[in-house]
């Protein structure tokens, strides 16, 4: 199982999980979404309090990983799959341009 934290505006909006099943959920913080609740990270998964699930990484993750050539440099350079979207989710979107970072939670028997 893979975790990352998703911060918006440096606020932990909440955590996505690729199960060992290859199902992606992402669940916005409680917190978040008392505090910001129209500051979603996307028109398609508003602010709420239930889960969003499906078994594809959700557009708006995807549409933050590298492509082409600065893809295949990241690849090669972390030995990431390309078809491993989490893995590379986690490992190349920490510093994202704008205002969503993606922090990697380690997993406990690391």
């Amino acid at each position: 199982m893979k975790k990352a934290a998703i911060y918006y505006n440096h606020n932990l909006a909440g955590i996505l999980t690729e199960t060992d099943e290859g199902e992606y959920i992402f669940q916005y913080e409680e917190k978040y979404t008392k505090e910001h609740p129209n500051q979603f990270l996307t028109f398609t998964m508003p602010v709420n309090s239930k889960p969003y699930v499906d078994k594809r990484l959700f557009p708006f993750f995807e549409g933050l990983i590298p492509e082409g050539w600065l893809l295949d440099i990241a690849s090669k350079n972390w030995k990431i799959n390309q078809n491993d979207r989490m893995g590379l989710l986690l490992a190349c979107c920490q510093n994202c341009i704008g205002a969503v970072s993606v922090q990697p939670i380690p997993q406990e028997n690391e």
